[in-house]
C-alpha cells in the first residue's frame, strides 16, 4: 500500500512539472523507477502516464498551436520513436541503464557548460528536434527536455509552445507505446522477473 502511495506522490509531482515545462514528467519518473522496476516496465508504465499527461496539456492550452511545428517534429519523431522503441525490448537491461545514465550525465553535463547555447529557429533544427526526441523517447523514455529545447528556440507564445509540445509528444508517445504493445511486451512476466 505504501508503495502505491509513493507511485501516485511521484507521478502527480512528475506530471506538474512536466505540463508547466514542457518536460519533466518522465526525467523525473523513468530513473527513480528504473531503480524498482525492469526498465521496459519502466518505460510503459511512464509512457502511458505521460500520454495521458500529454491529453490534459492540450485540453488546458488549446488556443495555441503551431502546425508546422507540430509536422516538422511529429513525422520525424514518430518514425524513430517507434524503430528506437524496439531497443529495450532487445538488448541487456544493465547496458540500457547504463546507457540512461551516461545520456542524463551527459546532458546536464552539457547544459551546465554551455548554458547559453541555443538552436537556431530553422526547419532542420525541427527535423533534428523531432528526430532526437523521438528516438530517445523510444529508447529511454526521456525525449521532452530535448524536444523543448528545438522547441524554445522559436520563441513562441506560452500557451502555443505547451500546446505543440502535448501534441508532438501524444504522437511520439502513441508510437512508442504501440512498438511495446506490438512487441508482446507481458507485463506480468516483466514485473514478476524481479
Amino acid at each position: 500500500m505504501v508503495e502505491i502511495f509513493y507511485l501516485t506522490l511521484l507521478t502527480f509531482t512528475a506530471a506538474a512539472v512536466g505540463t508547466m515545462t514542457g518536460f519533466g514528467t518522465s526525467t523525473i519518473m523513468v530513473p527513480v523507477l528504473s531503480l524498482f522496476l525492469p526498465l521496459p516496465t519502466v518505460l510503459l508504465f511512464v509512457g502511458v502516464v505521460h500520454w495521458f499527461g500529454d491529453i490534459w496539456k492540450m485540453l488546458f492550452f488549446k488556443k495555441g498551436f503551431n502546425w508546422r511545428l507540430i509536422l516538422l517534429f511529429v513525422v520525424p519523431g514518430v518514425v524513430l520513436s517507434f524503430l528506437a522503441a524496439r531497443l529495450p525490448l532487445t538488448l541487456p537491461e544493465e547496458l540500457l541503464q547504463r546507457w540512461l545514465g551516461l545520456f542524463l550525465v551527459a546532458y546536464v553535463s552539457f547544459l551546465f557548460f554551455r548554458p547559453s547555447w541555443k538552436v537556431k529557429p530553422s526547419t532542420a533544427g525541427a527535423v533534428w528536434g523531432g528526430s532526437l526526441s523521438g528516438f530517445f523517447a523510444g529508447v529511454f523514455g526521456v525525449g521532452g527536455a530535448i524536444r523543448s529545447t528545438f522547441l524554445s528556440a522559436f520563441d513562441i507564445k506560452k500557451s502555443v509552445f505547451l500546446f505543440t509540445s502535448g501534441m508532438i509528444s501524444w504522437l511520439i508517445d502513441s508510437s512508442r507505446i504501440s512498438q511495446y504493445w506490438l512487441s508482446v511486451l507481458d507485463c506480468r512476466c516483466m514485473v514478476y522477473s524481479r
